[in-house]
């Protein structure tokens, strides 16, 4: 009889053994959650889907959070702890989250790691990932923004169109001489919008001057703020440059109705789609010749909550995204935030022409911040932009205003 009954339990203990309950050797994958913005045709889906082929030991799951929640659901989350164990998150968000220890300090495991080097990376990218010195995540991707000119209209108007404006006085020279309201032709395009993006856009001009958004009230800063108004008053820009966004500003461009436009990389595909005439790209025009270089700096960064259970995995997926930096811009489209990656050439002259002065304006791209209180920050700034170019204050009233709030802000 007992033999039976010991063959029985054999058999089960063997059943047991491949449904896995009884097998120690294969221990359970670990789990690591990764939110981010991104859909189907960005990097952290697809991302999180190769490094899965890998069978690592370590399972990748995503979420995609819309932008405009991301950053309220990732604080709720992680204040409940349920954060997940990796995000990406805006660059100018990143200090918020890290000034509240909410990030992991990734400072000594980026020290030891062979694959994420801080000297790879532009300043302006890396710079935003930091806090107090340390490291609180690694740049994603990045991007900056640029002169798009019209050689066309350019040459019409018998200016150079191999010698774009390089100085402010030249900027509004040129504007003048291109703005054609018979042809409905505005001689720039921009946004000052009362959003992040007019923060985005007015920044470089005021940093270019030789202010920062500590001391946004500059002689500098009235300067480059007085160089906007110009634009609206002379209506050398469409009036409603106070309202509409950056991707609204280009598509004037690209139908032909204004001739210059203050963009980014991103909107390269749709340039070589929409746009019937011959374009280039130049870095932002400075104050006078010699004069320091600035410009802003978008997107992403990632990090790794500090309430992760399981840092050193969560480490490992985060070497496997920067692993894949390469792949950044030829995949999707994103200018990688390292020095050290070559932009790989696209076969179309007038986009490759543009890649490279946007891979060189990025020397001088800064982040906005970092400082937890962006957004007040930014409001301030935007507040300005509004009523000087409104008209309800002059440009020094306004940015003293904004200086005001921002050192409330900074304490």
């Amino acid at each position: 009889m007992g033999i039976h009954k010991y063959s029985l339990l054999g058999g089960a203990f063997a059943l047991a053994c491949v449904l896995g309950l009884y097998a120690p050797a294969q221990a359970e994958d670990v789990t690591i959650t990764v939110w981010s913005q991104d859909r189907d045709v960005r990097p952290a889906p697809n991302l999180v889907a190769d490094y899965n082929k890998l069978n690592t030991g370590i399972k990748v799951e995503y979420r995609e959070v819309p932008f405009d929640d991301l950053v309220n659901e990732a604080l709720r989350a992680y204040s409940t702890g349920q954060a997940p164990d990796i995000i990406a998150v805006d660059n100018p968000e990143h200090a918020l989250f890290a000034s509240r220890g909410a990030f992991l300090d990734l400072t000594d495991m980026i020290a030891k790691s062979t694959v994420i080097k801080p000297e790879n990376y532009f300043p302006g990218p890396l710079a935003s990932t930091m806090w107090k010195d340390r490291h609180y995540g690694v740049p994603k991707a990045t991007n900056t923004i640029a002169l798009y000119y019209n050689k066309d209209m350019f040459k019409a108007k018998g200016l150079d169109p191999d010698r774009p404006p390089q100085t402010w006085a030249e900027l509004v020279d040129a504007a003048r001489k291109l703005t054609d309201p018979a042809a409905n032709v505005y001689g720039i395009a921009f946004s000052a919008k009362a959003s992040e993006e007019g923060t985005f856009q007015f920044l470089p001009w005021a940093q270019m001057a030789g202010a920062t958004y500590e001391n946004i009230n500059t002689d500098g800063a009235v300067k480059a703020l007085e160089l906007w108004k110009t634009f609206l008053d002379e209506r050398l820009a469409s009036p409603d440059t106070l309202t509409r966004g950056q991707s609204d500003s280009t598509g004037t461009f690209n139908s032909g109705n204004a001739a210059m436009a203050i963009s980014g990389p991103w909107e390269l595909d749709r340039m070589v789609a929409e746009a019937k005439f011959d374009w280039g790209v130049t870095l932002l025009p400075v104050p006078e010749e010699g004069a320091e270089r600035s410009s802003s700096m978008g997107d992403f960064n990632w990090a790794i909550f500090s309430s992760t259970k399981h840092p050193d995995e969560a480490f490992k997926v985060l070497e496997y995204f920067v692993s894949q930096d390469d792949r950044m811009f030829g995949d999707f489209g994103l200018l990688p935030a390292r020095a050290d990656i070559a932009v790989a050439e696209t076969g179309q002259p007038l986009k490759d022409a543009a890649l490279k002065v946007f891979v060189e304006q990025l020397k001088y791209a800064k982040p906005r911040g970092p400082h937890p209180e962006w957004p007040k920050i930014s409001k301030a700034i935007q507040d300005a932009i509004q009523s000087a170019l409104t008209g309800q204050m002059s440009s020094k009233e306004a940015l003293d205003q904004a200086a005001k709030k921002i050192k409330a802000v900074l304490g």
